[in-house]
């Protein structure tokens, strides 16, 4: 992301930019910072496409107007889909296009190995916006809260994102929460992230998961009504539970195989220290556990899906069977 810093920065930009990826925090950011840079706040240079219906000739026909009383037009394009199917006509035009158009594509799926992909790429700058790992989470919550003149040690920033989640536009949301609480004092402490933050949904479910396999059914019971008062689905716990005890089990065979934590976050797509929480738990598990766990997942959603059960009963059951 270093090359769109510096092209934003020095107000040179390339005929085209595609932004794609996980973290839709970064992809917004950026998206904005190239608009103001490049035509600010005039929407007379400006167009907007969106969504899989994009006409193609339309765009063309925008891209190829001349910008009024300006040096440039900026076309963007969002969740089009092109960049996941053949686009013919936009991948002849792309090369011709004036000097004086400025082409953003922001999308969430991307086929690398797409002619449309390699002539963006060629003719302009791709940069992909993955979900970041925990140290460069916590550095970039740390800048925000100095910013602030606010300072954080490691162990309350640990319990910060432990609780906040990996997902970017959440984290501000907390930290902005957490500044205001803390409005007149430089240091931000472990009691103000426990009163002021909200866990997410996934936090919850890992929690929840964790009594189960450390046999704490009235613990996970608990966890259960909390998320039932937030109007969580029970389906939709189930879904989490689920999807959680199947996380555990890739994680188990990787440990069994040698692997880091590094390299099973790298393999699984997760964030490192998400690893290091599971780690522990698929240890106290054996392979055979988890896999049962997992069986018993699919088998209670076949449950209520077939009418032999409530979607509540059967959640119910899933965390008070002894393991």
């Amino acid at each position: 992301m270093q090359t769109l810093n510096e092209d934003i920065r020095g107000r040179t930009f390339k005929p085209v930019y595609l932004l794609f990826g996980e973290e839709t925090f970064l992809k917004n950011s950026y998206k904005n910072r190239l608009r103001e840079a490049v035509v600010g706040e005039d929407t007379m240079n400006f167009s907007r496409f969106e969504g899989k219906g994009v006409d193609v000739d339309e765009l063309i026909r925008m891209a190829d107007t001349m910008p009024f009383f300006a040096e440039k037009r900026l076309v963007l394009v969002e969740d089009s889909g092109f960049f996941k199917s053949a686009q013919e006509a936009l991948l002849q035009y792309l090369p011709g296009m004036p000097g004086s158009t400025c082409m953003v594509f922001v999308e969430s799926e991307v086929d690398k190995r797409g002619k449309l992909y390699k002539k963006v790429k060629s003719m302009g700058y791709a940069a992909e916006m993955a979900r970041q790992d925990s140290a460069q989470l916590a550095r970039w919550a740390g800048t925000i809260l100095a910013r602030e003149g606010k300072r954080i040690t490691n162990a309350t920033m640990d319990l910060f994102l432990n609780m906040a989640g990996d997902d970017m536009e959440n984290i501000q949301r907390e930290l902005e929460k957490l500044i205001c609480y803390t409005m007149g004092r430089e240091v931000v402490t472990e009691e103000d992230v426990g009163l002021v933050c909200t866990m997410r949904v996934s936090n919850r479910i890992f929690e929840m998961v964790a009594a189960v396999v450390n046999r704490q059914p009235k613990k996970a019971m608990g966890l259960y009504e909390d998320l039932l008062a937030l109007k969580e689905p029970p389906m939709r716990i189930l879904f989490l539970i689920a999807r959680q005890f199947n996380q555990l089990l890739q994680v188990k065979e990787m440990m069994e195989k040698g692997m880091t934590r590094g390299e099973i976050a790298s393999r699984l797509k997760m964030q490192p220290f998400v690893v290091g929480k599971a780690m522990p738990q698929a240890r106290q598990f054996s392979r055979e556990q988890i896999l049962s766990c997992v069986n018993l997942c699919v088998d209670m959603e076949e449950a209520v899906k077939t009418g032999r059960l409530s979607d509540r009963l059967a959640v119910e059951l899933l965390l008070t069977k002894e393991y």
